[in-house]
Parts: structure tokens; C-alpha cells; sequence
């Protein structure tokens, strides 16, 4: 599976290390930086790792800052996007089994190594449902919203 992985200078060393892991496991990695400590603005990363996975260059994503709260909320701004904030299992495999996410975020700052790797190994080898779930993930992607702008 070709997986793409972003994040922010504080989740850097988690990146790193799950880059590692991933190609371990026998993945095809796109690493969409950063590549140094210096301070970066997660918005960024988070758009271009959105961008990544909506064009279908890479079929999931991992998305990483300090919290992950703030790279997921840039991720999920596309609307090819579905991205599930985590920390630990369950909520990895709900959110392909139910929502068909295909990007993960997690926070480098709150989430231990070991959890993001089940988390990631759960995300990358659940299914999605589909039945009763596609409409639901459907409205997602083509959201109906009176009098919303962007």
C-alpha cells in the first residue's frame, strides 16, 4: 500500500520512526516532510498530505502534529478527505469500518509509540463496511449545507 505521512516539527521524531516502521511492514512510503526541527506551520503540511490522498497518489495518509488536532482539522478541510483524530485501537478500526477514513491523525505530544503503531496497523488493515455506512460516508464527502460558505 503506498501511504503518505505529514506532519509538524513537534511530531518530527514520531514521523521518523513510523516511516521506518511502515517500510518495514513493506509499504511505499511518500514522507511530505517536514525533514528538520525548525518551527512549520501544520496547516501546510496537512493540505499537501490532503492533496496527496485525494488525487490518489497515495490510497491512506498519516497526519501528525504536536496534538493532532490541529493537522487533522487542516486534512479534513478536502473534501476527498476523511480524517479520524486517534488514540488507540478501537477508534482505528471504527473509523475505517464505519467512516472509511483514509486519513489518520494522531498527536506525537499525547500518543505513545507503541499505540501509534496499533492504531496504524489497525487503520491500514481494517476494511470499510460499506452497507448502511455509504450513505453516511457520501454525505460526508458531498456535504449539504444551507447558507454555509466556505
Amino acid at each position: 500500500m503506498r501511504v503518505a505521512i505529514a506532519s509538524d516539527h513537534a511530531a518530527l521524531e514520531m514521523k521518523a520512526a513510523l516511516v521506518g516502521w511502515l517500510q518495514d511492514a513493506g509499504h511505499e512510503v511518500a514522507d511530505l516532510g517536514p525533514s528538520t526541527t525548525d518551527s512549520v506551520d501544520y496547516p501546510d503540511y496537512g493540505y499537501k498530505l490532503a492533496e496527496e490522498v485525494a488525487s490518489g497518489r497515495a490510497e491512506r495518509g498519516v497526519a501528525l502534529c504536536g496534538s493532532g488536532i490541529g493537522i487533522s482539522i487542516a486534512v479534513n478541510r478536502h473534501p476527498a478527505c476523511r480524517c479520524a483524530l486517534l488514540s488507540e485501537g478501537l477508534s482505528a478500526r471504527l473509523s475505517r469500518e464505519h467512516n472509511d477514513a483514509n486519513v489518520i491523525a494522531m498527536g506525537a505530544r499525547l500518543v505513545g509509540m507503541e499505540i501509534a503503531k496499533d492504531c496504524l496497523d489497525i487503520f491500514l488493515n481494517t476494511e470499510f463496511g460499506g452497507d448502511r455506512h455509504q450513505r453516511r460516508v457520501d454525505k460526508l464527502s458531498a456535504p449539504a449545507i444551507e447558507g454555509a460558505s466556505a
